[in-house]
């Protein structure tokens, strides 16, 4: 099963799930903002992917953040921001059985798909 994380609104998760519907990839979708993430989950991310890859740094959630919270020297305190501000995470993110997509391009997709 393909299960898509990330924020209904945001605009590169437009342009993933509008790929994943014209692909006919069938997928469950997970709204950060409805319906929060768990540290487990980032955990088993963090196994498959670094951190610098789920963290958002270029994002206004990012900026807002005191110097002191941006500090993020292991992979439990990126799990700890993440869980707190789940839109610091970059979307979307897609886990599939073959493995994990940070962020959306579309040859990757294509790729990771067969398409």
């Amino acid at each position: 099963m393909v299960k898509i994380y990330g924020i209904r609104n945001c605009d590169t998760m437009k342009k993933a799930l509008g790929w994943l519907d014209t692909h006919g990839v069938d997928y469950v979708f997970h709204d950060y903002k409805k319906q929060g993430i768990d540290a487990d989950t980032i955990h088993r991310w963090l196994d498959q992917t670094e951190r610098t890859v789920l963290v958002n740094t270029r994002g206004t959630t990012w900026r807002k953040l005191p110097p002191a919270e941006q500090n993020i020297d292991t992979d439990e305190a990126a799990i700890a921001l993440m869980v707190a501000n789940p839109s610091l995470i970059k979307r979307p993110v897609l886990a599939t059985a073959k493995g994990l997509l940070v962020g959306f391009k579309a040859d990757a997709y294509a790729e990771h798909f067969g398409v």
